[in-house]
């Protein structure tokens, strides 16, 4: 024992050892990044084919190349091959949907009384690929013509790393959604919040550790509440009605945990995204996480919190069509849960995962970085589950297609 009492009076407390490997990690991750994204650049997005821009314009590509003709734009072998930016994707889809005579619509915008989509993806655990779904779905969303607003809403902030945020250096005070539920007198609009991102109609409010204050003073607001107090659980979509008209869909990346800023952001939300990795584990976890989630939601209801959604969806992720156990799995969720698991799953894939490496999407890599048939499979899997959910999103908007 006392040879066992001397060595740990040698070792540093654990105060001060998590303190030294944090601020470690930190100034790694710092150096790793500057690398990356140097202080003066800006991240940005490569260009896109001839086809890959008819595909997302919904056009064939040789009615592209006439419509690039009319501008004066080079379309020929003489002139190399021809590649758009996200800009011209946006300047094209504005021009198709101003000379559309038929009933289609090349401008996807909300019309009418159709109701801003307020989409939360959340899982209880961690490694569900919960951020990556996040980001692939507001990207996605974006680059259809969707007005998109991301929404980082875990203190860790991955979401904002994604696109180009170092959270502790790029995100000051008062910038994340903090700034815009708080309960002091320096709460903001959120108009004052949300920035611009490198793709016309994605914009994004960043996350940081800041966003922990609200678990924080939470509890001090509601035991010192006034009457006109706004409750904690309408802040996030009493927030998002002063920037609504703007946007046609909002994409919440929630905390993987059960805390006020989740239960806020189901309060706001029309619809949630669940993700799910098929292992037994995981499984465990989401059973326990639901019962809580409806624990909640039934003391949260009783307070005039409003819970009734459009649609609730279970995203199988990181799914491999080769693993038996996995296929097992999923089809023990179908079997529960019906309906309610999307048809297609995220397929794992190596162009998705080693793009994140680089804080890229499937979108922002280039092709040429993988074998054809692990770049193509990736996407066909990320443009399906996409779709599908821009079905749903269609659907409540009682839109035909």
């Amino acid at each position: 024992m006392a040879q066992k009492s001397a060595v740990a009076a040698s070792q540093p407390d654990m105060t001060t050892l998590i303190q030294r490997h944090g601020e470690r990690l930190r100034a790694e991750l710092q150096a790793h990044h500057r690398a990356i994204f140097p202080p003066e650049a800006q991240k940005t997005i490569r260009n896109f084919s001839a086809i890959e821009t008819a595909g997302l314009l919904g056009i064939a590509e040789g009615y592209l190349r006439q419509i690039a003709a009319d501008r004066g734009q080079p379309t020929g072998p003489k002139k190399g091959r021809r590649s758009y930016t996200v800009t011209d994707m946006a300047e094209l889809r504005k021009q198709l949907d101003q000379g559309s005579r038929g009933t289609r619509r090349y401008l996807p915008h909300r019309r009418g009384d159709e109701h801003l989509q307020i989409i939360t993806v959340m899982n209880f655990k961690g490694g569900s690929a919960k951020t990556t779904t996040a980001a692939h779905l507001a990207e996605w969303l974006a680059l259809h013509g969707y007005r998109t607003l991301a929404i980082d809403l875990d203190p860790q902030a991955s979401l904002s790393t994604l696109f180009g945020l170092q959270p502790e250096l790029d995100v000051g005070p008062n910038e994340t959604l903090y700034g815009a539920i708080r309960y002091d007198e320096q709460r903001r609009s959120i108009t004052e919040i949300v920035r611009a991102t490198y793709i016309p109609d994605l914009h994004i409010i960043p996350g940081n550790i800041e966003l922990q204050e609200f678990e924080y003073f939470t509890p001090h607001a509601l035991m010192h509440r006034e009457a006109n107090d706004t409750m904690f659980f309408a802040r996030i979509g009493q927030a998002l009605g002063e920037a609504q008209s703007h946007y046609d869909v909002v994409v919440i990346d929630c905390p993987p945990q059960l805390g006020y800023l989740t239960l806020s952001a189901l309060t706001a939300a029309t619809a949630v995204l669940i993700t799910i990795h098929p292992q037994k584990l995981d499984v465990m976890s989401m059973s326990q996480f639901l019962q809580m989630t409806s624990d909640l939601l039934s003391t949260v209801a009783q307070a005039g919190a409003e819970t009734s959604y459009d649609w609730l969806k279970y995203l199988i992720t990181r799914f491999e069509p080769g693993d038996g156990p996995q296929n097992q799995i999923t089809g023990f969720l179908r079997s529960i849960l019906g309906d309610s698991v999307l048809n297609h799953p995220m397929l794992k894939s190596t162009a998705i995962s080693d793009a994140g490496l680089t804080n890229q999407t499937i979108f922002e890599v280039e092709r040429k970085q993988f074998t054809k048939s692990t770049y193509d499979r990736a996407l066909e899997s990320v443009n399906a589950v996409n779709s599908e959910i821009e079905a749903l999103i269609k659907g409540a908007w009682g839109r035909a297609s």
